[in-house]
């Protein structure tokens, strides 16, 4: 993610959905990734955009994860920047 955000500088989460199962020890995040490729690290900047929906699904022991999912259309978000 980290080399991700220097690529596209402007990149932000709009959080759509936070749900809890304590039954589980599970939490859930539904969020919109958007961004704009402008930035040096990677390919060429494109100036394209994306708005991508991301799901990560995060198990817990205690209070720190044990175990986190992400759930996401990355040949959404390459087509939408170019990339693909």
């Amino acid at each position: 993610m980290q080399g991700l955000m220097k690529m596209m500088p402007d990149g932000h989460y709009d959080l759509k959905c936070w749900a809890t199962d304590t039954q589980r020890n599970n939490a859930i995040a539904y969020a919109t990734f958007i961004a704009t490729h402008t930035g040096p690290g990677g390919p060429p900047p494109t100036g394209k955009s994306s708005r991508s929906d991301d799901v990560y699904c995060m198990s817990f022991e205690g209070e720190k994860i044990s175990h986190m999912t992400k759930i996401w259309n990355a040949g959404w978000a390459l087509k939408e920047l170019g990339w693909a």
